[in-house]
């Protein structure tokens, strides 16, 4: 029924500013207004890394739910797991609005938000005060004038250590100037030697030892991508997320296209997964990846998998083609489990790895 309104619904949110939308569906769902996933999981969707039991690999991806306003919902909802943020230690405004554009003739989104959010303080309440139970991740980020970003990070850690199921490093916004420097390899190496540490030491004060996962831009060059992971790989990080949003307008029609931001939806699905499959084969598959953008089908959802993802985060997809669309990614997962005659969705991770690490990033809209 709820799925039904919601569909319903939707020519009139896509009436809406971007930025309007959002926050009536925020409202919607704080509300309990939302379709609840009927019956559990196939067991085949069930994923168990980091000590965590995943019923399904589906997310919402980070940027849904800036502020953890609604993380038992996304999960009410049929996510294995829900992301909150990008938060930051201190409350920021982010970019002047407008700041989120929809291409409908590509199905896509450009935003340029810049991190816009209430800040440590008002995320941990509303994670302390919730229902417990599922698996929260999250995404940790730095204020635009911090004097030292890395610490930023660091503060994350501190912040949420007791109420988080793992941690996600933002490092690859384009919307906060000079963020993205942080993914090359010296900086990194600094960031992640403070993350790292500071870890440690929470898990010898006898606290939790949460898992990292460090996202990744899509533009990264292809030169660097190996020097890149090397230096995850040498920090012991737990995950990678795959991708970010795109500074790239390749094969874009809609005359929106111009806005500056990050691209995410449809046409990042390509070079997102090009991207993953490269950073699989770089790291040799050993650990885990999650597959983000351009995810609206259970055929995309399929194709990530492949390409090397373990988990999987969509938000842009949601826009288009409604909450629906994570019963049917499921669906469509567990038929192709079926089909191969697998027990599980990470028998098919990696399958076709080499095959999309070897496709050009700008060939455009799948």
């Amino acid at each position: 029924m709820l799925t039904t309104l919601f569909d319903l619904a939707r020519p009139a949110l896509l009436a809406l500013e971007p930025e309007d939308a959002h926050e009536l569906t925020l409202k919607m769902l704080e509300r309990g207004l939302y379709p609840r996933a009927g019956g559990a999981d196939s067991p085949a969707l069930s994923v168990e890394i980091w000590g965590l039991r995943f019923p399904n690999p589906l997310a919402i991806a980070a940027g849904f739910d800036k502020d953890a306003r609604v993380p038992g919902a996304v999960l009410g909802m049929g996510c294995g797991f829900a992301e909150v943020g990008t938060t930051t230690p201190l409350a920021q405004p982010g970019n002047p609005r407008p700041r989120v554009f929809r291409l409908n003739e590509d199905q896509g989104v450009i935003n340029r938000l810049g991190f816009n959010n209430e800040g440590h303080a008002a995320a941990r309440r509303r994670l302390a005060l919730r229902a417990p139970g599922g698996i929260i991740a999250v995404n940790i980020g730095a204020n635009r004038e911090s004097a030292d970003r890395t610490g930023d990070y660091v503060k994350g850690l501190d912040a949420f250590n007791d109420v988080a199921s793992l941690f996600t490093v933002n490092i690859s916004s384009p919307n906060t100037p000079g963020l993205r420097d942080l993914q090359a390899p010296a900086a990194l190496d600094e960031l992640l030697g403070r993350l790292m540490a500071r870890r440690s030491l929470l898990a010898a004060e006898g606290k939790p030892r949460r898992p990292i996962v460090v996202k990744l831009a899509p533009d990264i060059a292809e030169e660097d991508i190996g020097a890149i992971c090397a230096k995850l790989l040498e920090h012991g990080v737990d995950g990678i997320a795959v991708s970010n949003t795109t500074l790239s307008r390749v094969g874009l029609r809609d005359r929106l296209a111009k806005e500056a931001g990050g691209l995410s939806g449809r046409p990042l699905f390509h070079r997102s997964t090009v991207m993953l499959a490269r950073v699989f084969e770089a790291t040799g598959g050993r650990i885990p990846l999650i597959g983000v953008g351009g995810i609206d089908s259970g055929e995309a959802a399929l194709s990530k998998i492949e390409a090397g993802a373990t988990l999987l985060q969509l938000y842009t997809g949601l826009i288009y083609q409604g909450p629906g669309l994570i019963g049917r990614i499921k669906a469509h997962l567990a038929a192709a489990c079926r089909e191969r005659k697998v027990s599980s969705l990470l028998s098919l991770s990696g399958l076709k790895a080499k095959e999309w690490a070897a496709k050009p990033l700008d060939r455009g809209q799948p």
